[in-house]
């Protein structure tokens, strides 16, 4: 018997070019399962989205690199080869089997990075030396937890290639059989570090006012556009976000101008992190999902909510109108039939922490459907 607290969650929505038949969105989750040394989807990444696979369910993927230089941690999948794109491609196809859809999330890490896995010197907007001197700042390396290497300025003749990457990895991303895209920036990585002042300290037509930090975001999304016309290229904010060292000193007003300038772009959704979570912690507990709220007054399009969100919140903040789909990371990794469980009040299975970044199937492919454990 269904639960009528999740009624609104299971009306159909269209965000942009993409029907679907439920509002429960399975977030994008770094995993650090692809094959090594050539950052492909394998067959236990087919195993994983297919399970977490609903007719009618959005699946974004996770967080996917455009390049091999944009690389910053080990056992993420990447979208710059011919052998990656085959590998994303047996994913989508277990995704479509069960009737769901999938977009893939472009990633470039920016400073957050060591140079043993991109293999040159990590690049940022600016060059912030306490970054890769803090020993509390650690990512996942061939050596183990190690600090981000050195970074360097990017250069200014050389942000049209980093545009370019992009482009090409949208095309990739066609080529695989994706639905669209969504343009990570947010947690901090490359296009967060020109966003926000406490990292970028250009003074160049990329730095200083609001207009010219946020111009690299929006010269990527017309380059996305490009490739996938309208209403299938989303982009992801985390206003106010910290993780990763960032801050900005009038948030407000920077996240309120990028929401503005892109009302100008047909896209398919607009993703919103809530800042009651750092990284994958839950930091202020009790505290409203208020960047959707206030961003709904801003973006005229779809919203996706994500960040901190159990059952009952993602059915209020849809059902109040702030957000038209919620996004869900920590509960879909240890509820492969996520959907399921929400609409029939059944119980959620607890996740494994000290499992998300491990390289095999324990805490992966081995949480049990309600059906299963029935059983």
């Amino acid at each position: 018997m269904g639960s009528n607290t999740t009624q609104k969650l299971f009306t159909p929505v269209n965000l942009g070019a993409l029907r679907l038949g439920h509002r429960v969105v399975m977030a994008p989750l770094t995993r650090s399962r692809s094959t090594l040394p050539g950052n492909v989807p394998n067959d236990l990444m087919a195993k994983y989205y297919g399970q977490r696979a609903s007719n009618g369910g959005l699946i974004i993927g996770e967080a996917t690199n455009i390049s091999a230089s944009s690389r910053g941690w080990l056992g993420a999948p990447g979208l710059f080869t011919d052998e990656q794109v085959a590998g994303w491609r047996k994913v989508i196809d277990v995704v479509h089997a069960k009737g769901g859809k999938m977009v893939a999330q472009l990633w470039h890490t920016g400073r957050s990075s060591h140079i043993d896995i991109s293999g040159t010197q990590p690049v940022s907007a600016s060059v912030n030396p306490g970054y890769w001197q803090d020993p509390d700042k650690l990512i996942s390396a061939p050596g183990g937890w190690v600090q981000p290497s050195p970074h360097r300025a990017l250069a200014l003749d050389e942000i049209p290639g980093i545009i370019e990457d992009y482009r090409r990895a949208a095309q990739r991303a066609k080529d695989a059989g994706f639905e669209g895209v969504e343009l990570h920036s947010a947690n901090g990585y490359l296009i967060d570090q020109f966003l926000q002042d406490n990292s970028n300290h250009r003074t160049d037509q990329y730095g200083g006012s609001i207009e010219n930090r946020a111009r690299l975001l929006l010269e990527i999304v017309s380059a996305l556009v490009s490739v996938w016309g309208d209403n299938r290229v989303a982009v992801r904010i985390g206003p106010a976000g910290k993780w990763n060292d960032m801050n900005d000193s009038n948030p407000d007003a920077l996240f309120s101008y990028v929401a503005a300038q892109l009302n100008r772009f047909p896209l398919a959704y607009l993703h919103i992190v809530e800042p009651r979570v750092k990284g994958n912690i839950v930091v202020a507990e009790g505290q409203g999902a208020v960047a959707s709220e206030q961003f709904r007054k801003i973006y005229k399009g779809n919203i996706v909510a994500a960040g901190g969100f159990e059952p009952a919140t993602a059915e209020a903040i849809v059902e109040a109108g702030n957000a038209d789909a919620v996004a869900f990371g920590r509960h879909f990794i240890s509820n492969p039939d996520l959907p399921l469980r929400i609409r029939e009040n059944l119980p959620l299975t607890p996740y494994d922490r000290s499992t998300f970044y491990t390289f095999d199937a324990k805490g992966y492919i081995d949480y049990a459907s309600h059906a299963e454990v029935a059983v």
